[in-house]
C-alpha cells in the first residue's frame, strides 16, 4: 500500500489564527467521523492542557508533549486519521521526525501549526525541522498595526519591546506579551536583522 498521508506545516506570526485553524480542522475531521489526536508541547503552559484560540474556542489536547516519543504516543490510540499539533515550534527536531514517520510509515496525516521564528528572527528547532521535511508548507497571514502584512514576532515586557533574552518566555507573571509586526515596524521598534 502506498502512503498518501502528508506532514503539513502551517506557520504564521503571532495572531495569525493558527490555534483557531487547528480547532476548526479538528471539528471538520470529527464531523466526518474521523479520529483526531491533538498534541500540545508541555512548555506551552498557557491554558494547561487545552488549545485556546484568541476568539475563545477551546480544544483539549490529547497528548502534552515533553520528551515524549510522539510516534509511540499516537500509535497508542486506535483508528487515528489525523494528528494536529499546536505550537509545533516548541517540539524537538527528533519529535518532528517522529511525526514524519507517522505520516510516511503509518499513513496518518499530520498537520503542525506554529511560529517560524522567535522575537529575534531565529528559527525555532521544531520549525527548522518542519521546513526541512514537511510535504506542504503554508503561511497563514496576519496584519501589522500599520496595515501591512506582519512577518515578525516581537516580545514586550511591561509594554515595551525587547529584543534580547531567552528564546522561550511564556506568561512571566503576565508581564510578557507578544505582537506581530511588518519588517518596517520591527526595525523601527529596535529589532535588528
Amino acid at each position: 500500500m502506498i502512503s498518501m498521508a502528508k506532514l503539513h506545516f502551517k506557520y504564521g506570526a503571532m495572531n495569525s489564527g493558527k490555534s483557531d485553524t487547528l480547532i476548526k480542522t479538528a471539528y471538520n475531521y470529527e464531523e466526518r467521523g474521523l479520529k483526531v489526536v491533538v498534541i500540545k508541547p508541555d512548555v506551552d503552559t498557557k491554558h494547561d492542557d487545552s488549545v485556546i484560540a484568541r476568539g475563545g474556542h477551546i480544544r483539549k489536547a490529547d497528548i502534552l508533549a515533553a520528551d515524549t516519543d510522539l510516534e509511540k504516543a499516537v500509535l497508542a490510540y486506535t483508528d487515528v486519521a489525523a494528528v494536529l499539533v499546536d505550537e509545533a515550534q516548541f517540539l524537538s527536531q527528533k519529535q518532528i521526525s517522529q511525526l514524519f514517520r507517522l505520516a510516511k510509515q503509518h499513513d496518518i496525516s499530520v498537520i503542525c501549526y506554529g511560529l517560524r521564528a522567535d522575537f529575534q528572527t531565529n528559527l525555532f528547532p521544531g520549525s527548522e525541522r518542519l521546513f526541512e521535511v514537511a510535504d506542504n508548507i503554508e503561511k497563514l497571514p496576519t496584519m501589522c498595526f500599520c496595515g501591512s502584512q506582519a512577518e515578525f514576532n516581537t516580545r514586550k515586557i511591561n509594554g515595551k519591546y525587547v529584543f534580547t533574552g531567552e528564546q522561550v518566555a511564556i506568561e512571566d507573571n503576565a508581564k510578557v506579551t507578544y505582537d506581530s509586526l511588518c519588517g518596517r515596524c520591527y526595525v523601527r521598534e529596535g529589532g535588528t536583522i
